[in-house]
């Protein structure tokens, strides 16, 4: 249990400079003096695409070494990145510099998820799956939620004449020093490989080739619905700065409470909905609860566009990520039923890069938008992206609902 929350909490220290940079968007355009299009390429493209790639290779020394020591390794470079980022001059250093801070914090996650079995025993792995991810969506959310203490805080401890989102990256750098101390007291469980996992882990392209159908239609389900949401979540601070002449501070507490009651309260909801679901029709339950939330978000993001308040835009993006969370949320669960042990890390590390293809493009594609389109309406261009992206995810989870009905059918027909 100790491990398993040190680990929750290692990952969302290392997530929590992802909510900082996305409030901090309108002071980053400033110093540099960068167009929209461009932001959206740093939100994605630094941020999920160019991490996720490099932690393919990276998690490979998760399946072969030690995982806490690869770990630890981990936390004090993604540390000492996310410092150095904050005193680039040039938006090419900023953008290199927030890219390999990603890297890291991108095979942080895979290397957890291979751990987590190895950790907890069957009957408690999806509580421990699920209790990482609430401890992991706390941090994420710190990041927005504190963004105005971080800002305030850095300010007053280094005196130097910098722009605050530059102090603010230093000083959440420097957070990565005790939990290293921390780490040390941490678990580093030995791999539990099952006789079937041992016969079918010798090639991880033979993996891959016998279950590329499953794999491929859940990628397009997965895929299509977080270009969704990253279109949202990595650009609504700056769209809800210019829609309502809000203040960053103002909308960084606010979004930091929506992202942690949203990821938070989504895990218990899935839980249930799971286990009330799944004697009825068995693994098909998930992509069921993918579709059907993929479509109830839908009309939330419409209302979210045509929101007068701030308050009601608020509320909308809590619902909208509410539904969002709930449909990823079991997502981990499954795929370490599909890996092979000696396999996991790796083929989480393949998971989240393919799911980052899509990602990417959701802030890339609404910014380029709102620069040629929109005339800078972020949040109309945001519902551009996403309501086709939302739409495909549910015709492909409809697909993957009846493929699994029917395979389970077929499994349950006598010989």
């Amino acid at each position: 249990m100790f491990t398993v929350a040190f680990l929750g909490i290692a990952a969302g220290l290392q997530m929590a400079d992802m909510g900082l940079q996305a409030v901090s968007l309108a002071a980053i355009q400033t110093s540099f003096g960068v167009s929209d299009a461009t932001l959206g390429a740093l939100q994605g493209l630094a941020g999920i695409l160019i991490a996720s790639a490099l932690a393919i290779p990276l998690s490979r020394f998760a399946d072969r070494y030690s995982r806490k020591r690869v770990l630890l390794w981990l936390i004090a470079v993604s540390s000492v990145l996310m410092a150095l980022s904050g005193l680039a001059h040039e938006f090419p250093l900023f953008f290199i510099g927030r890219s390999a801070a990603g890297i890291t914090e991108f095979a942080m996650v895979p290397l957890v998820y291979s751990m987590i079995p190895d950790l907890a025993p069957e009957r408690h792995r999806v509580a421990a799956n699920l209790g990482f991810a609430a401890l992991m969506a706390a941090g994420a959310s710190g990041g927005f939620y504190f963004s105005g203490a971080i800002l305030s805080a850095a300010q007053d401890l280094f005196p130097w004449g910098a722009e605050p989102w530059r102090k603010a990256f230093l000083l959440l750098g420097m957070a990565g020093l005790p939990l290293l101390l921390l780490g040390a007291l941490t678990a580093d469980p030995a791999r539990r490989i099952e006789a079937a996992d041992a016969a079918s882990s010798a090639s991880l392209r033979a993996f891959l080739l016998r279950r590329w159908r499953a794999i491929g239609l859940f990628a397009g389900v997965a895929g299509c619905l977080i270009v969704a949401v990253q279109a949202l979540n990595q650009l609504v601070a700056l769209a809800l700065e210019r829609r309502f002449n809000a203040a960053p501070g103002e909308i960084g507490h606010a979004m930091g409470l929506i992202i942690l009651i949203t990821s938070v309260g989504c895990l218990p909801v899935a839980g249930l909905l799971d286990r009330a679901m799944v004697r009825r029709v068995g693994q098909a339950v998930r992509p069921l609860i993918m579709g059907l939330s993929a479509v109830m978000a839908i009309p939330v993001l419409l209302l979210l566009t045509a929101a007068q308040a701030l308050d009601h835009a608020f509320v909308a993006v809590g619902l909208f990520l509410f539904m969002t969370c709930t449909a990823n949320a079991l997502v981990p669960t499954m795929l370490q039923d599909l890996a092979p042990a000696s396999l996991r890390a790796r083929c989480f590390a393949i998971w989240s890069f393919v799911v980052s293809l899509f990602g990417a493009s959701g802030p890339l594609l609404a910014g380029t938008l709102s620069d040629w389109l929109f005339q800078r309406h972020m949040l109309n261009a945001v519902a551009a992206v996403a309501v086709p992206a939302l739409a495909i995810s549910a015709a492909c989870a409809l697909r993957s609902f009846l493929r699994t009905l029917k395979e389970q059918g077929l499994a349950a027909r006598p010989a």
